[in-house]
């Protein structure tokens, strides 16, 4: 098989196993992969919370450090409202931290599948006009479409679509390189040469990328409801 083949082969979106109703209903490898990265954590957030105590201990202040960066992040960009965004924006976050991660634990990164990093972007965008109309009412939401002159109005209507492409493709552009990347490496040099690279194109890349994705979701959140 040649290199070409190899690409080809590993950067396919595979199916897990099928639901057997309606004729089989695919199960792609990346939902199995989130599943699995889901159940981790929450057994992980499990761990670190139960026997709270007055006093904590090692565990409990790693969850509180957590927590409390989280909070932090989202008052500083958010103002008064921060509080019912904060849950939805740290789960994201630390989602797409772990994903981008996963191929260190033999997961293959379920961002590196479109249809995940789309998935993302639409409910981010829904996220932002959805709480701009519940926060402001549906005179201030779609005021916000006329700011600053209703002269720009088409282009902020041209935004609902751009946005999510955006973060869509930002994501799933910088993953899937990273994927290309290394499984290029690794086929022309299998040995020693992949491992300080995979440290920054699986580790630090995929950080910066989950962190980009959700400061451009919390800005774009800020400016929908100041």
């Amino acid at each position: 098989m040649d290199i070409k083949e190899e690409l080809t082969a590993a950067l396919q979106s595979k199916t897990a196993f099928e639901i057997p109703l309606f004729g089989g209903i695919p199960v792609p490898e990346s939902a199995v992969g989130s599943w699995i990265l889901i159940a981790l954590f929450t057994i992980f957030c499990i761990w670190l919370t139960h026997d709270l105590k007055k006093v904590p201990g090692r565990r409990q202040m790693l969850a509180e450090m957590l927590v409390g960066f989280i909070n932090n992040f989202c008052k500083d960009n958010l103002g008064e409202h921060w509080r019912i965004f904060a849950p939805y924006i740290g789960t994201m976050g630390i989602y797409l931290v772990l994903a981008n991660l996963s191929e260190f634990i033999g997961i293959t990164p379920p961002t590196k599948d479109l249809n995940v990093t789309a998935g993302m972007a639409f409910m981010a965008v829904l996220l932002i006009y959805g709480s701009s109309f519940r926060i402001k009412g549906l005179k201030g939401g779609l005021h916000k479409f006329a700011e600053p002159s209703p002269i720009v109005a088409p282009l902020n209507i041209l935004e609902i679509g751009i946005r999510p492409l955006s973060l869509c493709m930002r994501l799933f552009g910088n993953v899937f390189a990273s994927f290309v990347i290394m499984e290029l490496v690794k086929i022309v040099v299998p040995v020693l040469v992949p491992i300080p690279l995979s440290l920054y194109f699986d580790a630090f890349d995929g950080i910066i990328q989950a962190v980009v994705f959700v400061f451009l979701t919390t800005l774009f959140l800020g400016e929908a409801i100041e």
